[in-house]
């Protein structure tokens, strides 16, 4: 589920005690657009799920729980830091970089990555060793972010606090542009699903507006990335506080980016 650390060339390191609060956040979000998908690609019991760049505990436990005991559910990242404690049972928690290692043995009924290409570099082959690691008929579930089709973190522009968000989400994707990041790579989805094989693609995108985890991953995000915005000339210290201090008042009408599920089955 997500961003992983810096080593790697990542910008949101899950080393950061912020990273909790912004799995949190995500799976508030995005847990019921996941497994609404996955209900609907008919997972259940005994299946046998890879879940990639898992982040943090949320999606690997809502698949365990789908499979049942006679199911299995591999949960890989190249950072378990928030996701070891879960181990056990029909889990299994793996360092593992989805782009250098082989995949898991065994093959999957359903592979799903949510947030988790965008940031790879190297993320033709990521996307490879997912196909390959599918059984037949098997399911790939791919949901990434598109910053492109939709930039401001304040669609609403009204004021001063809207444009100063909006300067500092400008900064943040610059700073993610300048390590790797597609930022138009969630709407490829559907296309790259089909190229690689896939069979029955379709593909339906999601964002929210004024929630309140979007604040919540709003100012966990700043808090983590800060040191970048200040040192790279992007915002000042004195500006970062204050759109924290706006973020807390619950005023702001935030978004995210749109995050795009596709998903194929393999012949």
């Amino acid at each position: 589920m997500d961003e992983h650390d810096t080593d790697h060339g990542y910008l949101l390191d899950n080393q950061q005690s912020e990273a909790g609060v912004r799995f949190g956040a995500l799976s508030e979000l995005f847990d019921p657009v996941t497994f609404r998908h996955v209900d609907q690609l008919g997972i259940a019991a005994g299946m046998r799920c890879w879940e990639v760049g898992a982040g943090g505990p949320s999606v690997p436990l809502g698949l365990a729980e789908r499979v049942g005991s006679a199911g299995a559910v591999i949960a890989t990242d190249i950072d378990v830091s928030w996701a070891r404690d879960i181990a056990g049972g029909v889990i299994e928690v793996l360092r593992h970089d989805v782009a250098a290692d082989p995949p898991p043995p065994g093959g999957f009924d359903l592979v799903h990555a949510r947030l988790v290409l965008v940031h790879v570099t190297d993320r033709t082959e990521a996307l490879r060793r997912m196909v390959q690691a599918l059984r037949p008929g098997g399911w790939l579930l791919l949901e990434d972010a598109d910053p492109g089709l939709q930039p401001l973190l304040c669609p609403d522009e009204s004021g001063p606090e809207q444009r100063l968000a909006n300067r500092l989400r400008s900064g943040f994707r610059a700073l993610m542009a300048a390590l790797g990041a597609d930022l138009a790579y969630g709407r490829t989805l559907p296309r790259l699903l089909r190229e690689a094989g896939l069979e029955d693609v379709q593909a339906d995108a999601y964002f929210p507006i004024t929630s309140p985890a979007c604040a919540v991953l709003e100012a966990a995000t700043v808090r983590q990335i800060r040191r970048r915005l200040v040192a790279e000339g992007l915002a000042t210290d004195g500006e970062i506080d204050r759109h924290l201090a706006n973020v807390a008042t619950g005023r702001l009408d935030l978004a995210t980016a749109p995050m795009i599920s596709a998903w194929g089955r393999r012949p």
